[in-house]
């Protein structure tokens, strides 16, 4: 297949995520030999559709959180190099399923997937992906392991059908909000790094630490990509700017600038995102009341709370080189909005 994967595409040349880079790098180079492997295979669609996604760039953060979990106590055998690749190949079978479920037709800056190959290649090479992922946490041999991830995995299909169940619906809460990016996001962040402590076989304290570090690590990143949605460029988000608000998901700028609205801005949202009517000037209307509102700001310090939250649950464990570039992480992922 011969696709060369960068570890340093994009964001990653961001100062605060270099020094994970720095910490994983010769593992993350197994990953990366390991990914083209298991892309593999005789049925030459699958490896075409599957590298379009993994060689487009991209910040490979959870293989890395993963790796950097499991080596900051110590573990120097290979099933972390494993699980790893099945983490970054959930997040890939995500990616070509969200795709579809949203009709785009931008990720990472290029076209999607479905744009190239239709929506069926996208599903069935996503399904594909699962299934190696799966085989790899299998080889593995750890049942506590193959636990979280396969439960990780029904959460974020949960989390899509709750997305898609409050979808244009303007009474959508907050609470609502939340559920929805505590299973489709924050549910993987937290098992990339929960699986690294499990098979490094320590403490259940430990564990946790790891596990809720992941969690609100994920929170914040996802309020900040709704941040970038209303507030980035396309080269920032790696997507069109403007595509939730033109597929109606409801997100936490939206929410925010709805209940704080007039009764005729209130009208304008239900128009826009419950009657369909999202075309670039109401881009521009809703990016003004977003504005005028606060929400963006408000997102962002809703990010930076749970930003604090994952640097506290890391602060009991000892100081390694992986525990400072972890959280170094934390700035990267709220710092992508300034």
């Amino acid at each position: 297949m011969g696709v060369v994967i960068s570890l340093e595409d994009g964001k990653q040349r961001d100062a605060s995520v270099k020094p994970l880079v720095a910490s994983t790098r010769a593992d993350m180079e197994r990953v990366n030999q390991l990914i083209l492997s298991k892309a593999g295979s005789d049925v030459a669609m699958i490896p075409e559709v599957a590298n379009h996604l993994i060689s487009s760039g991209g910040k490979r953060l959870r293989p890395m959180l993963t790796l950097a979990s499991a080596t900051m106590f110590g573990y120097t055998g290979e099933h972390h190099v494993k699980l790893a690749t099945s983490v970054e190949f959930m997040h890939t079978a995500t990616l070509l399923h969200d795709d579809v479920v949203d009709e785009s037709d931008l990720r990472r800056g290029r076209s999607t997937a479905r744009m190239i190959w239709g929506n069926q290649a996208s599903v069935l090479v996503g399904d594909f992906l699962l299934g190696q992922a799966f085989r790899m946490m299998v080889e593995v041999g750890s049942l506590e392991a193959l636990d979280v991830l396969s439960t990780a995995a029904s959460v974020i299909a949960e989390g899509e059908v709750l997305q898609l169940s409050v979808a244009k619906n303007m009474e959508t809460t907050e609470d609502d909000y939340l559920a929805v990016i505590k299973s489709k996001t924050a549910a993987l962040f937290s098992a990339a790094c929960e699986v690294g402590p499990i098979i490094a076989g320590v403490s259940k304290a430990e564990r946790n630490a790891l596990r809720s570090y992941g969690m609100n690590l994920g929170l914040a990143f996802q309020l900040i990509d709704d941040v970038l949605d209303y507030g980035g460029s396309a080269h920032d988000l790696g997507k069109n700017v403007g595509d939730d608000f033109r597929e109606g998901k409801i997100t936490l700028p939206v929410v925010l600038a709805y209940r704080r609205g007039t009764e005729s801005e209130r009208a304008f949202w239900r128009d826009a995102i419950e009657g369909g009517n999202s075309d670039e000037q109401a881009l521009e209307k809703a990016k003004g009341l977003i504005a005028k509102y606060g929400s963006l700001k408000d997102t962002t310090a809703r990010a930076e709370h749970y930003a604090s939250i994952a640097r506290d649950a890391l602060a009991p464990l000892p100081d390694t080189e992986e525990k400072a570039a972890l959280l170094e992480v934390i700035a990267f992922c709220v710092n992508r909005a300034s």
